[in-house]
């Protein structure tokens, strides 16, 4: 019998709804285990081919699981995996609406970002105490990216710290990326980062770095673009936000 999908297609989520899709035109059989996690991670397994299925756990909504998948698109499923969403849940609050699938990715981003740890960042630190750290994936020659470092006093001086992981668009073997390692490889990082940012030229330099390891970390954790700024709690801000605006947003003025 050939199961009905709904799909709520948001963003990044075709690419896995065309996955789901095909699935529709094959018999799935009713899955012979005995909890809903194994029976959603063997029917989507036999519907998608080469669909991984990392995780399945009851979400807010009963009767419905949120799956994570090697694709970063977050669905849901019934907990018999006849039905399935791809898509953002939102949910409807006194306060407004929250976006209930972009708070579990903060959580896991969090997670993500902890286990990578903090070697080979270069680090923009607080003037004095530190009342907030943010996580940022830049790419050099990226003029929102520039602009944002165009306010890193401000954002010190509001005793903000700013780690920047690479995160060069173009990848790796290219231009760009060449001149992130050698702004990492440079004697003195933060100049270099300084001198890269104003548009001038840093001199080329080579040794063992972890841009490429970066860059594909900020992949894992869902950076489509540059700047991408990540708070502690794993929340991710798509794109330029001016220093008193973002120290406006972490609650500090």
């Amino acid at each position: 019998m050939k199961q009905l999908l709904s799909l709520v297609l948001r963003g990044k989520s075709v690419s896995l709804a065309a996955g789901l899709v095909l699935g529709l035109i094959i018999t799935v059989p009713q899955a012979a285990a005995d909890t809903p996690e194994e029976i959603i991670t063997k029917r989507l397994n036999e519907a998608v081919p080469g669909l991984r299925v990392d995780s399945v756990q009851e979400s807010a909504v009963p009767g419905l699981y949120e799956v994570r998948t090697n694709n970063r698109d977050m669905i849901y499923a019934t907990e018999d995996g006849e039905y399935i969403v791809a898509g953002e849940m939102l949910q409807l609050t006194d306060n407004g609406v929250v976006n209930v699938t972009e708070k579990a990715r903060s959580g896991e981003r969090a997670k993500t970002m902890a286990a990578f740890g903090e070697e080979g960042l270069i680090t923009y630190p607080a003037d004095g105490d530190q009342k907030a750290e943010v996580d940022v994936f830049t790419d050099i020659d990226c003029p929102y990216c520039r602009k944002l470092h165009d306010e890193m006093g401000r954002l010190n001086e509001l005793g903000i710290t700013v780690n920047y992981y690479a995160f060069p668009r173009s990848g790796p073997g290219t231009p760009s990326f060449a001149k992130y390692e050698s702004v990492w490889c440079a004697e003195d990082q933060l100049a270099a980062m300084d001198q890269a940012k104003a548009g001038e030229t840093v001199p080329d330099a080579s040794c063992d770095n972890p841009v490429e390891e970066q860059y594909q970390l900020g992949r894992e954790v869902g950076v489509t673009g540059t700047p991408a700024i990540l708070t502690e709690d794993g929340n991710m801000i798509r794109g330029y936000v001016p220093a008193d605006k973002l120290a406006e947003g972490l609650g500090l003025l």
